[in-house]
Order: structure tokens, then sequence, then C-alpha cells
């Protein structure tokens, strides 16, 4: 890993790039295919599956015959496993649900907001060397106890056009009936264009490479909104003396081996704990099966030394990490001071995984210096607020005048007849 000690602010923004490629790289190979699906649609998507998944596909949605294998398939300590982070994900999520909220802002003039959930929308599961069953439970669930009405899936199929019996099962565990075989660009394109096969959606969620991430934010030029641009996955940590070093380095490869692209950086105060943990990382890289991918991811990677604890704060809030761990003996510095991060892990014994699995929290986290502006996933994605309100007689004499000078201030006098021609008929009628 490339070690950098104490560095100088005017080369953070340079130290903490992403490995990404340019967006002028990816585009045109988006807007072909986007182009394509939206003129030729179930035609195109056949087409690009074959291209980049290699399967000739007939029909895209898995049947129900499909799904009853697929229980049988799955193993039953995976089944018991899936099952208690349905419980663990449902249970924080269910928490998220907030009362509506009324208000009277002057005496007969009552306001109100209410959430509705979003009707439609598509949950898009990255398939390839690591099929995310996972994700299905951070999207699916929330989305069902959102109420959205319909909640369609899409994931690449495999070499044999199939989809892993453990992504049917979840999506069946938690009521996921609309299940697709597509992937990638296409999938994306189809969600937001619709096809024969597949339905369009409001809003499109879930992980994915770059592509699609700038199909999804393609996407949003047609009207369809989008959870957040999620990439390449990415964690960092910083940890001091106090931190266990062979630790540190399981969660640092526990991100690099999702994929090539993906990046970890550990931040620390202590320049023996990034020698140790470097050590770690070299020995712990060579038990693991996916030791190709985790070497390129880390090839992307830095140790990075800096003086004080309010250097690395302010790093790493310049950074806005996905994934955040803090395993520090001043932690509550660090947790008071976060400005920008996906989701934090704090201690010696909070390792990521545990977030991207099974304690509750959701794994579809904002990537590439995005956690600056988004949140994660939520309840609250998957459903809209609506606004109400309702004035009486008496709130329109008492708001009326005020309604009526701020318009003709503003030169509309169309809206200030909306309230001029009710003012004069209350006073009809009290006269």
């Amino acid at each position: 890993m490339n070690k950098i000690y104490d560095p100088k602010r005017q080369e953070w923004e340079a130290l903490l790039s992403r490995p990404t490629q340019k967006l002028g790289d990816i585009e045109e190979t988006v807007n072909t295919i986007f182009t394509a699906v939206q003129e030729k649609g179930d035609e195109a998507l056949r087409t690009y599956t074959q291209k980049f998944d290699g399967v000739q596909m007939k029909n895209f949605e898995v049947s129900e015959q499909s799904f009853n294998e697929a229980e049988s398939l799955v193993s039953a300590p995976l089944k018991k496993a899936i099952k208690q982070a349905y419980e663990n994900i449902k249970c924080f999520h269910k928490a998220q649900r907030t009362p509506a909220i009324r208000v009277e802002t002057t005496p007969g003039v009552e306001c109100w907001q209410e959430k509705r959930p979003i009707q439609k929308v598509g949950l898009y599961i990255p398939g390839g060397t690591a099929p995310l069953f996972s994700t299905i439970l951070m999207l699916a669930i929330p989305a069902q106890l959102a109420g959205c009405k319909e909640i369609i899936l899409c994931s690449p199929p495999d070499s044999n056009g199939e989809l892993p019996p453990v992504i049917l099962y979840t999506a069946r565990l938690c009521g996921i009936t609309k299940v697709f075989k597509v992937g990638g660009i296409q999938a994306i394109a189809a969600l937001t264009f619709g096809t024969k096969s597949i339905s369009k959606v409001y809003k499109i969620f879930g992980p994915g490479n770059q592509y699609v991430t700038v199909a999804k934010q393609l996407a949003t030029k047609y009207g369809v909104a989008i959870d957040m641009p999620a990439g390449p996955s990415e964690l960092l940590v910083v940890a001091d003396d106090t931190a266990e070093p062979s630790f540190v380095a399981s969660d640092l490869l526990s991100q690099a081996e999702h994929g090539t692209d993906s990046q970890v950086i550990l931040v620390s105060t202590s320049k023996e704990m990034l020698t140790a943990v470097e050590k770690d990382v070299e020995h712990q890289l060579q038990q693991l099966p996916r030791k190709e991918i985790a070497k390129q991811a880390i090839a992307n990677s830095k140790l990075i030394f800096v003086p004080t604890d309010t250097d690395a704060v302010e790093l790493i809030n310049e950074y806005g990490p996905e994934h955040y761990i803090v395993c520090v003996k001043n932690t509550q510095f660090y947790l008071d001071n976060t400005a920008n991060a996906g989701s934090v892990f704090i201690g010696n014994y909070t390792p990521e995984s545990a977030g991207d699995y099974a304690s509750g929290t959701n794994h579809t986290l904002p990537t590439n210096g995005y956690a600056k502006q988004y949140s994660g996933v939520n309840l609250d994605s998957f459903m809209k607020s609506i606004t109400f309100q309702k004035i009486s007689e008496k709130g329109m004499l008492l708001l009326g005048e005020t309604i009526e000078i701020m318009a003709e201030a503003e030169g509309l006098q169309a809206h200030k007849n909306a309230v001029t021609l009710r003012l004069e008929k209350l006073k009809e009628t009290v006269n």
C-alpha cells in the first residue's frame, strides 16, 4: 500500500482522489445503450445481454418454477442467517417511521405534512463475481415497509441465463415477485423507459459499477429519480494505538475484495500502526480466494499518517467515505466532528461487514465523495412528503391582507385577486 506521511493540505485533493474512470470514457457507451433500449425495447435487452453477459435470453422474467426450485437449493444455515439479517434490517427500518406533522401557523390556518410511498420502484442488484443477495434485503425491506405498490428487481444472469438461487430465495422472502434476468446499463435503461417485459418505474435503487452509476445519473434526465450516485465500494479506517492491527487489516481487505476499482484508506496518528497494518494486510491477503481482485484494489489504496486528531478529522471530512470505521481512544471527538460519511462503525468489535449484512443498518451508501451531500438508503428513500393546508374563514381574515400585500409587491395581480375576492365575500357575510 502507498504510505504517505503528514501530507500538506494543498495535496489533499489529489491524495484523496478515487480510482475512477473519466466520465467521458463511459458516457458514450451509456448513451448508445439507452437509445437502443428506448427504441427497440426487449430486442435491445437481448442484444446487450448477449454482448455483456454471454447468454441468449428468451424470457427475462423469473418463473414461479425457478422460485420454487431455488427454495430447495439454498442451505439451511444460509437461510437461517438471511432470516436473522432480515429481522434486524426490518426492525431498524421500521423504527424510522414518523407520524404526520400538524401545525396551526395562525389561528384558522392549519398546515400538515404526510408521507406517501413512491408507487413504482426498481431495485438493481449487482451480479458478476459476487452476487449481492444482501442488497435485496437492504432495498426490498424498506420498499415493502414504505408500501410501494410495484417493486421490480433486476439482476444480471449467469452464463446459463439464470440467477443464483440465493438471489431468488431472498427476493421471495422479501415479498418480491417481479424479478428480471437483466443487468448493467441495459437494466437501468429498461427501468427508465419500460419495455414489453419490464415496466417503467419512478425511482431506481441499488449500487453497481461505474457504468451503472452513470446510467442511473442519465436516467434522471428522463424523469426517473435515483437513490444516489453509488459506484465502486470504499472504506476509510481511522485508527490509533488502541486499535488491533489485524482487525484493521481485515476491514481494509473486506472492502478491497469487492472489486478492482474499490479503494481503502487507513488514516492514523501512529506511524507504528501504519507499519503493523501494512504487514497484516500482506499476510491476510495471501489467504483470500479473491486475492487477485483485492491486490488490484490495494494498489489504489493508501496508508496516511497525520500528526493530530484534528488533522485526521478534517482530512476524513474532505474525503467523505462511504464506510467509515472509528477505532481510536478519543472516539467522541471523531464522532462529534464527523460531517461527511455514509455509515459509521465504532470500536474494535464493529466490523464494516456487520453493516453489510446483518446488524440492521443499510449498506446502500453514497460513494465517490457523495457522502458530502447524500444520505444512504433509508425508509424515507422510498417515500415522499406531501404538504396539506386548510384555511377557515377566520384564518383567511387574519392572513389575507398579508398575502395581498406580498402578491402586489411581486406584481402578481391574479394572486392578489384570489385572496381579495374571498375577503370581500367574507365581509359581505359579516355585514
